[in-house]
Parts: structure tokens; C-alpha cells; sequence
């Protein structure tokens, strides 16, 4: 059957519609055998079969059809069956159980683009446009005969390629050993060989292997796609497959659904626990996940970042000069010479060297250096891109806790509600803490520690634990249920203070109960918040005796509570803090706390610190907000508390629309929208796996002064690849002016194509160690973006003044040394002019100082550019001048070819400092 075109659109519409929403159409039977049917028509029509008649989202063939069928079949089980299913138990795989099927299934990775060999990878670059002309141009040069052009062009090819090759290659290498610094674990239950008993402990991720029973909870990426055993309001957040926004409850039930994404007791490879707990199975690993099965297609895109958005209208803007300069050459050089073949390699000799070749591996030089650079001071960067990106980040959005603070929770206080230190309190913290196995922090650690320097009785091995109601970002509370008695349950409940007397009717102090009424209410939180003030952070304890028994308990089961105390916590503020927040204003890097916590404790500790706290936002005000109105807010606001993680990566966004570019540190599950949202993602080692992977950059210690010497050496990578722009555009543009000034009066060619060359790869060869180069304090002072606009001035103001020398020189071989009927003289003095003149003009255009004197180059900048203008004055009196078209320069040449030198570099100088005063060119 032939479909029309309309018909077959229609289908490919409906078939992508699919692919999109992962078959939440096919919870309707109808839908459901439509859409297989129309599938299966337009594959038929396409000449394609679908396996078994499964529709698999984004095509991915036979694997995902296969992935699909195994993952439903195990949901179809109930726990103990797919456990039986998967030769595993509750208690998980013996260590030599794990390590074979480790062996035949390989390591829990995602397919990787393999790297290729030397050989290949050179073959791929040499089939770029730029190389495929340079070896057509040799091609035909050594068709014509014209050996020693052929040989230089395919030098320089070489050269060039296999110089940017090992640095990207040794870049490379350098950025996996220091990703390799940063392990993502999941908690697997093993067993020793030969024992029956169980042990938890944390693996690496890619060590994972179908059988492992490991447990999830609110912050962990799901490592790979696993069966749900038990779950325990086990929310997952599955947009990374789906595009869905709202979280997803996973239960251990057994179910059926027409695809797996249907299903509510898988959980699949890159998602993420957004709160609760759960048991759960592998079922399958690395690329034979439901993720891994299309990631095939994802292998090579990526998105541009500004970085690389910067460099590709860079390149335009060179591309749209040479579309106009190129042929002018070719067509003055044809016309006057009448050799429209030498005209022709000319004028691509011309077009390449117009073209800044080695830009690629500058930019590669610079990033690994800075990558480098940041390691030494234990900053691990994940993507190279982002380190200009750190460079140019103006404003910096970071939690508060372990940020300005030290991170070192220590419970200092225990407190019943007359204010008094309490036992009790401290007991129903601890029985909270040591029963709670959802989501960890630093809070419970405290309470631990504290109970043991306390020499609290042990009382937990009295109770029971009965259930556990986990933490979430919504109730902002927890609570476990213990029995003691038979047939009684105690809920234990401890969170923050607000929503804690949201669901306390009663008070309890020290077994004296009372009704909490208005009055109740305003006292304690008067109390609360003067312990706020003096920069603790308060949990409020409550407790509630349940007479009537259930199996299982939800949130419902927090209501008519008994509050009994609080307990405050102190995380004081950091000795550096203070001072690396002043270091970063100074850099120009504003800072804005975006938190979570309540508005007095960040009141306190912003203070402490010394950011301005003229106004602080609150979450609840920023809901009903516009966008327009929230805009103007941001500019004037530095401290915003009580936020949601949907409203950190909303004011990051709104930043970011009002022309910043904007960085965010955080390590907590409810950063993860944040880290995605910013320019530039930050991390920490400690941090959950979900911050880990969505940041761009990760500390190895939390610390701001860390940060403040990440934005110097972004700024200083960004600085010296703009140099060789600067270099590169101007030098380039004046030579051009004057190759066509010359081809129009000269009647021979201004150089032969050979020579072009080979001033082009000696000059890009000078340029190689300006990463090794020094930047001016001033130019660190603030953050640095992409300004086409400032380069194309900078280009067109100081190219012609080279090209003003140019002009003096071919006056000097004309009319001093008769160079008219010598070409191979004028040919040679404009070589070495050209070449000295470009190389030694980097050492003005690198500093807005007076070169020298003010600011000198690095030590490897200064030998190359020197070693190259030696090559230059050496090659006309070398075994190597007839074969090149060179010719001795007489000795006169060099004392007027001093002062060309000197009177470019002083004009060059003039206009460059009037530049930047004129247009802050910097």
C-alpha cells in the first residue's frame, strides 16, 4: 500500500508525537492500536520492520526493541519472583556472583564515541574545507611541476594538523584523568562469598551488574534501569526521558503497561530521586539500558555554548572578508600578469593565509592549560568550554550553608519549650536521626555525634522501627514510626519550625500537655527566632502516640502532633569568607545567596560576612511576581531566602535575560535545576550524584577564595585567546591591503605562493606559546565576554597602519636598491618585513601598556617570536634561499628596515592606546 505524502506526514507526526511522550497515549486501548497501526504501516511504506510490532521512541532499533521486551517482562513479576527471575535475592549477589556477571556484561557504562587512532584521526582533520584546498593547491602545484610549492603547502598541512592534533589529544587525556578524580557511587547490597549475611556498602556506578540490590534515596541518580522492590514515597523525576516536569511516584507492586515508561515500578538510567526511599533490582546495565539503547544518537551533538558561538562569528566575520578580498587578488593579479594559473594559487595562497589555522589549537592550548592551572588548586573542570564562561560570569548565585559558612553542623543546643536543656528533646532527636534512612544530611550527623559526647543511653535498641515517612522539599519534615509495645506505635517527627506547628495541635513540656493556641504559637516562634538571630538553625521536634495501629503510614499520619522542643544547630560563618566575597566584587563578580533557609539565620550570616542585606526576598513574594517585576527586583536585591528549587533556576534565567552571564554553586538535590539553568554549573566532591552531574565544574573543597582564583584564570585563558584574534585579524587584514596595492602597480606577484606560505606557518608557529603569556592585572579586574564588534575595530584601525609600512617598504626596494626589475629582491625584502613586522607587533598588541618596559611577554612567547624573526633574517642567506625564490639583501636594507620597525611599532602603539580610550577596547 503507497501512502500520499500528506498521509505519510501525518504518520511521521504521530509516530514523533509517540517518541515524545513515551506512550502516554497508550493508556488508551484505542490509541494505543491506532498508533501501532499507523506505525507499522509507514515502516512497511519506508521498507522498515519494527520487531514484534513494538513501537521504540526514537528509533533505536532492534536493541531498544529488545531492552523494552525484557524490561516488561520483569515488571509483569512481583518482587520475590523478579528477584528469582534475575538469579538474585533480597540479600543481593555474592562478591564473585557480581564479578562474573560484571565480566559477561561489561562495565554499567554508556556507549562512548571510541577515540580514534592517530592515523584516522589526522585523515578526519585533513577533510576539513581549508586542508582539502591546501592539498588540491599541492595536488596541482606538483602537477604543474612546481615541486617546491607542493611541499611547503603539504609541510604546512602537516605541521599544522598534527600540532593541533597532539594538543587536543594531550588535552584530552589530561581532562579524563581529572574527571577521573570525581566518582558518582550507588548503595549495593553484597554478600561475602559463603556467607548469608548482607553488607551495604557504596560502588562505583560503572561496577553495578543486573542482580545488584541497591538502595535509593532523595539526591541519587538511578545508576541503571532497575525493578522497584519496596518503595516508600519514592518520588523520581523522569524528564530526562520524557520531557515531564512533574515527578513520578514508583511503587514495588507488580504492573503491566504497553511500554516501560508506563510502568510504575521501573525506575530508568538518567533519572534522579527527587525524595523518598526505595529498594530496588538491576535489571539492565550500561548500554543495554532503556537510556543506553538510544544513546547511539545522541553520540557527537552538542549544544554551542557562548564560548563556541564566539569563536564561530569570529570565524564568519573572517569568512565574509576573504569572500571579498580573495577574488579581488585573484582578478587584479590576472588582469596585470596576464597568468591566470599563478593568479589562481595566488590568490588561494592569499586565502590562506588570511585564515588564523592554528585558532583551534590556540583555543585548545589555552583551555587545557587553564584546566591544568584550576586542578593545582583543586578545581576539577568537566567541560573545558566552560572555564571562559567562569571567566565571564559577572554574577555568582551560591546556597548559603557550607558556602559562607563552614559546613560543620555541631548541635549546640537541646531545648524543651520553656527554654530549658532538655534530655528528652535530645532523645526524640536521636531516635529521629538513627532511624531515618531517607535522604542524609549533615543535621542528623550532628544529632548522632552529639548524643554519643553526650552519653545519651542507647535507648534506640528498645524500639522497633515500624516505618518511615522520608523527607521532602514540600512538608520540609520527616518522620519515622518505632514501637516499643506490642500493638503501639510512637511517631517521632522533626523539621523545620513553620511547618512543624503546621501540623502540632498540642505542647508537651516535660509530660506537662497542653493545648497550643495562638498565644502558644506567637511565643514560640519568638523564641525560635531569637535563636535565629544569634545564627542558629532550629528543627522542631514533635511526637505522636498512635493507638490504633496500621501496616503502613503516609504523610497523612503528621497531623495532631505533640511538640516537645527544638533542637539549634550552628554553622558559623567561615574566617575566609568575608574576604573572598570582597575579592570577587573587586573582580567584578557580584554575589546573590539563593537559599532555602529561613530568612533570619540568612539575615544573620550575610551580615557576619559582609554582604549587603538591604532587602531579602522571599520565595512566597517571588511566586506571584511577573517576570517583568521579578527582573528589576534581581538588580537590586542580593539575598533571597525560602526558595524552591523551580524558583532558584527561575531568578537564574531571568539573570541571564537581563544580560548576565551567571554561575551557581550548589550540592544539594534541590540544585539541580539551578546547576542546568547556569552558565556555568559549580559543584563539590561531597555533593549528591545529581549536582555532580549537572555541574560543569566541581571543587574539591568549598571554598569562595577557590572560586575567585577559578574567574582569574578563565579571565586569563579568555585574555590570551583574544590576543591571537587581535594578532591574528589585524596582521592579516593589513597584509591583504597590501597584497592588493601591490598587484596592482607590481608587474610581477607581490610573493609566490610559496612564500605566503611559509610567512604564514612561521608566523602561526611564533604564536603557539601565547598561552605560556602573561595578562595585565587590569585586564582581570572584570569579567570578559565576546566582543566581535571590538575586534572587527580593533581589526580595521591597526591592520592598515602595517600596511602604511608595507607601502614604505616596497618605496625603499624601489627606490633605493632598484628592486623594480629584481623581484626576487623585492620579493625577499618584503618577506622579511612582513614577517618581522607581524611577529614583533605581538609584543604591543598583548598589553594596553608600553611594551617592554611596562609589560613583558613570558619567557616562551619571547623565544619563539624572537627565534622566528632570526629564522627570518637567517632564511635569505641559507642553503635554502634559491629553492624558496630568495635572494641576499644588501646590507643598506637593514639599518632602514630598523626603522620601518621602530616607527610601526610606535604608531601601532598610538592608535592601540587611543583605541581604548575611545572605545575601551581592552
Amino acid at each position: 500500500m503507497n501512502a500520499s505524502d500528506s498521509e505519510k506526514n501525518d504518520l511521521r507526526r504521530k509516530i514523533q508525537d509517540w517518541a515524545i511522550r513515551q506512550g502516554s497515549v497508550a493508556r488508551d486501548p484505542q490509541n494505543w492500536k491506532a498508533l501501532r497501526e499507523a506505525a507499522v504501516r509507514y515502516c512497511r511504506e519506508l521498507g522498515t520492520i519494527i520487531p514484534g510490532g513494538e513501537i521504540a521512541p526514537s528509533a533505536p532499533g532492534v536493541q531498544a526493541d529488545r531492552t523494552s521486551q525484557r524490561l516488561l517482562e520483569i515488571a509483569t513479576l512481583g518482587p520475590d519472583a523478579a528477584l528469582a527471575e534475575l538469579g538474585s535475592g533480597m540479600g543481593g549477589l555474592t562478591e564473585q556472583e557480581a564479578e562474573l556477571r560484571l565480566r559477561e556484561h561489561g562495565p554499567n557504562a554508556i556507549r562512548q564515541e571510541k577515540r580514534p587512532i592517530l592515523v584516522s584521526e589526522l585523515a578526519m582533520r585533513l577533510r576539513s574545507p581549508l586542508n582539502l584546498l591546501l592539498l588540491i593547491l599541492a595536488t596541482a602545484s606538483f602537477a604543474l611541476d612546481d615541486r617546491k610549492t607542493a611541499v611547503l603547502i603539504a609541510v604546512i598541512v602537516v605541521l599544522s594538523n598534527l600540532l593541533s592534533l597532539w594538543q587536543e589529544r594531550r588535552a584530552k587525556l589530561e581532562a579524563e584523568k581529572l574527571r577521573a578524580l570525581v566518582k558518582t557511587t550507588a548503595t549495593v547490597v553484597r554478600r561475602a562469598t559463603g556467607t548469608a549475611l548482607p553488607v551495604s556498602r557504596e560502588i562505583p556506578l560503572e561496577c553495578l551488574t543486573p542482580g545488584d540490590v541497591i538502595h535509593l534515596s532523595a539526591g541519587d541518580m538511578v545508576p541503571a534501569d532497575v525493578r522497584v522492590l519496596a518503595a516508600k514515597d519514592f518520588f523520581v523525576n523522569q524528564a530526562a526521558l520524557t520531557g515531564e516536569s512533574m515527578p513520578v511516584e514508583k511503587f514495588g507492586s507488580a504492573q503491566t503497561a504497553p511500554a516501560p515508561l508506563e510502568l510504575e515500578n521501573l525506575c530508568f538510567m538518567a533519572t534522579n530521586v527527587v525524595s523518598g526511599s526505595a529498594t530496588a533490582v538491576v535489571v539492565q546495565t550500561g548500554a543495554g539500558t532503556y537510556f543506553g539503547s538510544i544513546a547511539g544518537h545522541l553520540l557527537g551533538r552538542r549544544v554551542l555554548t557562548s564560548f563556541d558561538q564566539g569563536l564561530n562569528r569570529f570565524a564568519m566575520l573572517m569568512i565574509r572578508f576573504m569572500l571579498v578580498m580573495v577574488p579581488l587578488v585573484f582578478l587584479l593579479n590576472g588582469f596585470t600578469k596576464g597568468d591566470w594559473m599563478e593568479a589562481f594559487l595566488f590568490g588561494v595562497a592569499v586565502a590562506v593565509g588570511l585564515t588564523p589555522e592554528i585558532l583551534p589549537m590556540i583555543v585548545t592550548i589555552n583551555l587545557a592549560k587553564g584546566a591544568l592551572a584550576m586542578s593545582r588548586k583543586r578545581v576539577i573542570v568537566k567541560q573545558l568550554s566552560a572555564i571562559q564562561n567562569f571567566g565571564a560570569m559577572d554574577i555568582l548565585c551560591t546556597d548559603k550553608t557550607g558556602t559562607l559558612t563552614q559546613g560543620r553542623v555541631v548541635l549546640e543546643r537541646h531545648l524543651d519549650l520553656r527554654g530549658e536543656e532538655s534530655p528528652r528533646v535530645l532523645e526524640f532527636a536521636f531516635l529521629s536521626s538513627h532511624f531515618q534512612s531517607g535522604l542524609k544530611n549533615l543535621l542528623d550527623d550532628a544529632v548522632l555525634l552529639h548524643a554519643l559526647e553526650d552519653g545519651l543511653p542507647q535507648t534506640d535498641g528498645d524500639w522497633l522501627k515500624v516505618d518511615e515517612i522520608p523527607f521532602d522539599f514540600v512538608r520540609r519534615r520527616m518522620s519515622v514510626v518505632l514501637e516499643r509495645e506490642p500493638g503501639r506505635h510512637r511517631l517521632v517527627c522533626k523539621g523545620a519550625v513553620e511547618e512543624m506547628l503546621a501540623v502540632c495541635t498540642h505542647g508537651d513540656a516535660e509530660g506537662e500537655r497542653f493545648d497550643l493556641d495562638e498565644s502558644h504559637r506567637r511565643r514560640l516562634k519568638e523564641s525560635t527566632a531569637a535563636l535565629n538571630e544569634e545564627g542558629f538553625r532550629v528543627l522542631a521536634v514533635a511526637y505522636k502516640d498512635i493507638e490504633t495501629p496500621e501496616i503502613s503510614y503516609d504523610a497523612s499520619a503528621e497531623k495532631e502532633l505533640a511538640l516537645i522542643g527544638y533542637v539549634a544547630f550552628l554553622d558559623p560563618p567561615k574566617d575566609s569568607a568575608a574576604a573572598a566575597i570582597a575579592e570577587l566584587r573587586e573582580h567584578g563578580v557580584a554575589i546573590k545567596i539563593l537559599t532555602g533557609d529561613n530568612e533570619i539565620v540568612t539575615r544573620k550570616i550575610c551580615h557576619d560576612v559582609g554582604l549587603s542585606m538591604e532587602r531579602v526576598a522571599l520565595g512566597s513574594a517571588i511566586e506571584q511576581l511577573p517576570d517583568s517585576e521579578l527582573g528589576h527586583l534581581l538588580e537590586t536585591t542580593t539575598v533571597f531566602a525560602k526558595l524552591s528549587p523551580l524558583q532558584k533556576a527561575r531568578i537564574i534565567g531571568l539573570l541571564q535575560q537581563r544580560g548576565h552571564v551567571v554561575g551557581f554553586l550548589g550540592d544539594g538535590i534541590n540544585d539541580g535545576p539551578a546547576l542546568k539553568e547556569a552558565d556555568v554549573g559549580i559543584s563539590v566532591d561531597g555533593a549528591v550524584d545529581v549536582a555532580k552531574e549537572s555541574a560543569d565544574i566541581i571543587l574539591l573543597e568549598k571554598n569562595l577564595e577557590v572560586l575567585d582564583d577559578g574567574v582569574i584564570e578563565g579571565r586569563k585563558v579568555f585574555g590570551n585567546i583574544v590576543k591571537y584574534l587581535k594578532m591574528g585579524a589585524s596582521s592579516n587584514f593589513g597584509n591583504m591591503f597590501s597584497v592588493v596595492g601591490a598587484s596592482a602597480f607590481l608587474p610581477f606577484l607581490p610573493m609566490t605562493p610559496p612564500q605566503v606560505l611559509l610567512n604564514n606557518l612561521l608566523y602561526d608557529l611564533s604564536q603557539t606559546t601565547v598561552a605560556t603569556d602573561d595578562v595585565d592585572p587590569e585586564y582581570l579586574d572584570r569579567p570578559r565576554q565576546w566582543e566581535i564588534g571590538h575586534i572587527a575595530r580593533f581589526m580595521l584601525c591597526v591592520g592598515p597602519v602595517s600596511s602604511l609600512f608595507d607601502y614604505l617598504t616596497y618605496f625603499v626596494l624601489f627606490s633605493v636598491f632598484d628592486a623594480w626589475t629584481r623581484p626576487e629582491l623585492f620579493h625577499t625584502g618584503w618577506f622579511v618585513e612582513s614577517l618581522l613586522s607581524q611577529t614583533l607587533i605581538v609584543h604591543v598588541i598583548r598589553t594596553e601598556k608600553i611594551p617592554f618596559l611596562e609589560s613583558r611577554a613570558s619567557l616562551p612567547l619571547l623565544a619563539t617570536t624572537v627565534a622566528i624573526c632570526c629564522v627570518g633574517i637567517w632564511l635569505p642567506y641559507s642553503s635554502l634561499a634559491a629553492n624558496l625564490g630568495f635572494t641576499a639583501l644588501p646590507g643598506g636594507y637593514w639599518p632602514l628596515l630598523f626603522l620601518i620597525l621602530a616607527g610601526y611599532i610606535a604608531l601601532t602603539q598610538t592608535i592601540k592606546v587611543w583605541l581604548n580610550r575611545k572605545y575601551r577596547i581592552d
